[in-house]
């Protein structure tokens, strides 16, 4: 793994490469999604099933799109004790992290007469999207997690799980061991941007929802995206990134092993170390290539370290920390002897993962905060996906007939400043 001094000019053209890589949707990429979703939105359930028959199996059927109570009951069977302590585990953690996140309706009166307020209610229905990985033998059991648990804790009573199914026609058992302890009752068998065009349009047998989330290919991202004014999403997720600011108290083998896991997911994944101690630089970067070279991913992860990889050597660590926050990462580890002395100073990151024991995969499947997190910079103005996703809030506003009177002149002069004399008039008009 390449070692840059920074500031630099190389430094900087490597900083800005990792920058600049983000989501590309070319113009055939979508041509070809917004015709999946006019399709889906045409001809419902039957486009969904003649996609996925295409694409994914050919044994799906409008009969055996949906599955069944017995094909939930025939996948718990199938669950090992390790598993499901594991996913207990899991659900429990990630439920009382969420739990907290709740916000409450309320009502205050600021002057006499007038109440003012807030009213917080769920979205009446969900849907979740999880991949699947390697044609379905992969399951993405966090995804479902991540997506559910919010919405369920959020108070929403519809949650639609749509996944890709195996070449057999079934759903990995795993993910339907997972949609059952969260509470996903309805799952379907659809992937792509067609799920995703179901979920928004609703079919005759799937739902339409109201809020979107989880990860996907570009396929996925864009369905997102251009369906985005119909329903609301979590966000467009961009390519995984992880940044790990280092003393050199921090173990180089770690270090190697995080920015590999990162990189592993994807060509345009950046991994990048950031510390003020050449020693350290030299031994991570030492220790990548043993590592790497025993990973079943490690053409993907080698070409990601190639293209968006780098380690950092800069003069201290507050330089670091300025770095970080113009990079504004998806994951930021803080791998120094006392990592809780820099955090305030830490403006822009989706999470942050403190000390030599906190790797990044523990944030993605069970210490509580969700995994769902902006990338390619949205760090700056967005956050990771939770409860508030999955609620509206409307305002409340009530006036006695004497605050009205008391108020009514202001409102009148800024009515007419703004040439709406209608607005003004439906104030005056009471007054008489």
């Amino acid at each position: 793994m390449k070692i840059f001094n920074y500031p630099s000019p190389e430094a900087e053209k490597r900083v800005q490469d990792t920058i600049d890589r983000g989501l590309g949707f070319s113009r055939e990429d979508q041509d070809n999604v917004q015709a999946f979703l006019d399709d889906v939105k045409k001809r419902g359930d039957e486009a969904l099933i003649e996609y996925t028959n295409k694409f994914d199996s050919p044994a799906v059927t409008l009969d055996t799109f949906k599955v069944t109570e017995q094909e939930f009951e025939d996948a718990l069977e199938q669950m090992t004790p390790q598993f499901l302590k594991a996913l207990d585990r899991a659900v429990e953690q990630l439920t009382a992290f969420h739990s907290r996140q709740r916000e409450n309706s309320w009502m205050d009166t600021p002057r006499n007469g007038v109440m003012v307020g807030q009213m917080v209610r769920p979205v009446a229905a969900a849907g979740i999207y999880a991949p699947g990985a390697k044609g379905g033998k992969t399951p993405l059991v966090s995804s479902v997690l991540m997506g559910g648990i919010p919405a369920k804790v959020a108070g929403v009573k519809s949650i639609s799980l749509m996944t890709p199914p195996m070449a057999d026609g079934k759903i990995n058992p795993h993910l339907l061991a997972a949609a059952r302890a969260v509470g996903i009752d309805s799952v379907f068998k659809a992937g792509s941007a067609w799920a995703i065009g179901a979920l928004a349009y609703g079919t005759s047998q799937v739902p339409k929802v109201d809020v979107i989330v989880g990860p996907g290919n570009i396929y996925v991202a864009l369905a997102k995206k251009i369906v985005s004014g119909t329903v609301g999403i979590d966000m467009i997720a961009g390519p995984s990134e992880i940044l790990i600011i280092a003393d050199e108290t921090a173990d180089p083998e770690c270090i190697a092993a995080d920015l590999l896991s990162q990189a592993e997911h994807d060509l345009l994944a950046s991994a990048v170390l950031v510390t003020d101690s050449q020693a350290l630089a030299q031994k991570v970067s030492a220790a990548i290539e043993p590592q790497l070279n025993a990973l079943p991913r490690k053409d993907i992860a080698g070409q990601a370290i190639n293209a968006f990889g780098a380690i950092l050597v800069v003069p201290d660590i507050d330089t670091a920390i300025d770095l970080s926050n113009r990079l504004a990462p998806e994951h930021l580890e803080i791998m120094v002897e006392s990592p809780f002395d820099y955090l305030d100073r830490i403006q822009n990151a989706g999470a942050v993962f403190l000390g030599p024991y906190t790797p990044e995969p523990m944030g993605d499947y069970i210490a509580g905060p969700n995994h769902v997190l902006p990338t390619a910079g949205t760090a700056r103005f967005s956050s990771a996906l939770s409860v508030s996703h999955f609620t509206k809030k409307t305002s409340l506003i009530h006036y006695s007939k004497a605050a009205f009177e008391k108020e009514a002149d202001d409102v009148i002069t800024l009515a007419q400043t703004e040439a709406l004399d209608a607005h003004a008039n439906s104030v005056s008009i009471r007054r008489k």
